[in-house]
């Protein structure tokens, strides 16, 4: 008797989702990719944003390895830039989705539930049973927000990943809170949108991400002691770069590689835009309030400065906790292994409820921080797809 493929409901429509649903659908299972495509991508990063990784670590997963960013240039007769402009990195995602014939279903899923044989959807009043979900829902709801700031709401401060123009913030002085990337680049956009910024981070330097060479002995060492994920310093990325080994190691080994990987650091081309720009470091906030008398924000920093400012930028990352995605009902979060409000996984990247996976940063404490990139998606869509179709595990399924 044939066993029946399982249906696969992917919900998310990002780069992991595309991926996963591209993955699945070549293995021969039922796939339902529920999302607005690449949503994250259109509504909460900036215009104008570059991307950290460099292009050659920016391809969407596919089963053939065909429809990678360097494929999409040459379809479209262009060399990629680098950096890669997210405008660009958006077209590439759409040539993906078409190439690889996925549709999407656009409806909000509002609930997953159990059923009696797998998983309830329901989605803008109708309902949809399935064998298997696959959250790749990204990471819009873990915004890390200091709990100095718990009592002051938008437009007062904002968290960066709610900061699409920097127009907004012109003629206004405007303090952004972090060193990494995401607070410099949004630092520069803002000053190069005529507002007067000042980043403020407890780090006491910026680490740069050094600029790469284009030839010689020192690029092919730097090739060598770097795997081509991108992600993690010299040596450990090629740990991080091969999952399988990563979630193997001693928790203890795990907790200092993960850190180490995804510490705050801006990209080689930011620095000349942040030179006329007045960074404070070694400093933490440790109070802020809005002035009674007028819509500025008073904070007190370590040390005893302070700063008045019409607006407060939080460039302070993000923190998964799946407890945050409004869809997953109170039953699955319960039954859930968590480790920090992050889903412990196992092999198919499946949690602790039978038939529930999770791609993406969500899967970063038990696969690695290359879970947070897109280059992750190389081993994050085959080997969920392998586990849903009943195939054994490969050995080693790298990360790009």
């Amino acid at each position: 008797m044939a066993v029946r493929a399982p249906t696969v409901a992917v919900i998310g429509a990002g780069p992991y989702g595309l991926a996963a649903a591209a993955h699945l659908r070549a293995a021969g299972a039922e796939t339902l990719l529920f999302g607005e495509p690449m949503s994250f991508w259109h509504e909460h990063m900036p215009e104008g944003m570059l991307l950290r990784s460099s292009p050659t670590a920016s391809s969407i997963s596919d089963p053939g390895r065909r429809l990678t960013l360097a494929r999409y240039c040459d379809a479209n007769a262009r060399t990629a830039p680098n950096p890669l402009p997210l405008d660009d990195f958006l077209a590439y995602a759409g040539w993906f989705r078409s190439a690889a014939g996925l549709v999407v279903d656009r409806r909000r899923v509002t609930r997953v539930e159990r059923a009696s044989r797998g998983f309830r959807l329901h989605l803008d009043g109708d309902a949809v049973a399935v064998t298997r979900v696959v959250v790749a829902a990204g990471i819009a709801p873990f915004a890390r927000r200091p709990c100095v700031f718990r009592d002051l709401g938008e437009p007062l401060v904002v968290h960066s990943v709610d900061v699409r123009a920097g127009a907004r913030f012109k003629d206004r002085r405007v303090v952004v809170i972090g060193a990494g990337q995401s607070a410099l680049e949004t630092a520069a956009l803002i000053h190069e949108a005529g507002g007067d910024v000042e980043v403020v981070a407890r780090a006491p330097r910026v680490r740069w991400i050094p600029t790469p060479h284009a030839d010689g002995l020192v690029w092919r060492l730097e090739r060598l002691a770097h795997a081509p994920t991108e992600v993690g310093p010299r040596g450990i990325s090629w740990v991080a770069a091969l999952p399988d080994v990563f979630r193997r190691l001693p928790r203890g080994v795990q907790a200092q590689i993960g850190p180490a990987c995804i510490a705050p650091m801006g990209a080689y081309w930011l620095r000349s835009r942040l030179q006329d720009m007045r960074l404070t470091l070694g400093r933490d906030v440790v109070a802020a309030e809005q002035r009674r008398d007028c819509d500025r924000v008073l904070l007190r920093l370590s040390g005893g400065e302070s700063r008045e400012v019409d607006h407060v930028v939080l460039g302070t990352g993000f923190h998964v906790d799946v407890r945050r995605y409004d869809f997953l009902t109170p039953e699955l979060i319960r039954s859930m292994r968590l480790a920090d409000g992050s889903p412990v996984l196992g092999t198919g990247l499946e949690s602790s409820v039978p038939g529930l996976h999770f791609i993406g940063a969500s899967a970063a404490h038990s696969f690695g921080p290359v879970m947070r990139f897109v280059v992750g998606t190389a081993y994050a869509a085959p080997g969920l797809a392998r586990h849903v179709t009943g195939r054994p595990p490969a050995p080693l399924i790298r990360a790009w």
